[in-house]
């Protein structure tokens, strides 16, 4: 069964997916981030600037094949455009993820704002009420730089 976290109160979005994008290309994970496509296109730019000197290796999912088989972080907005095997899926969108539970892990990245707090809330619903177990990290407790 899918693994499903929430990282709650992140106070930047974008910045603290690229930390958790490059942590987890460190790790030698392999992982689709999906989201509206205004989101993926912020995430893509900020992506090619925000560490100099630790770039993470990513894509569209509409690269091409050999491109998006290359590489570990594949930026998509929809699932249906990823058929290759990643373990880890990553969501900055405020609808469910279609075919989710293909992924071994599956994070949810919630910002402090009222609508990505609320989507979230019947998105926790949603897994929990289909039995996934939730792990929930707050960022207001944990600190503002996990990842």
């Amino acid at each position: 069964m899918t693994e499903i976290a929430f990282h709650f109160n992140v106070p930047d979005k974008l910045a603290y997916s690229c930390r958790l994008l490059r942590k987890a290309y460190l790790s030698g994970a392999r992982v689709v981030v999906t989201g509206e496509p205004a989101v993926l296109a912020e995430l893509d730019q900020l992506m090619w600037s925000f560490s100099p000197a630790e770039f993470v290796p990513h894509c569209r999912a509409d690269a091409s094949a050999s491109t998006v088989a290359a590489t570990p972080v594949l930026l998509a907005e929809s699932l249906d455009a990823s058929s290759l095997p990643h373990g880890v899926l990553v969501n900055l969108g405020q609808a469910i993820p279609a075919e989710f539970e293909r992924f071994e892990r599956f994070i949810e990245v919630v910002a402090r704002t009222d609508d990505d707090r609320l989507a979230a809330r019947g998105r926790w619903k949603h897994y929990t009420d289909r039995g996934y177990a939730m792990k929930r990290h707050d960022l207001a407790t944990a600190g503002e730089g996990a990842a």
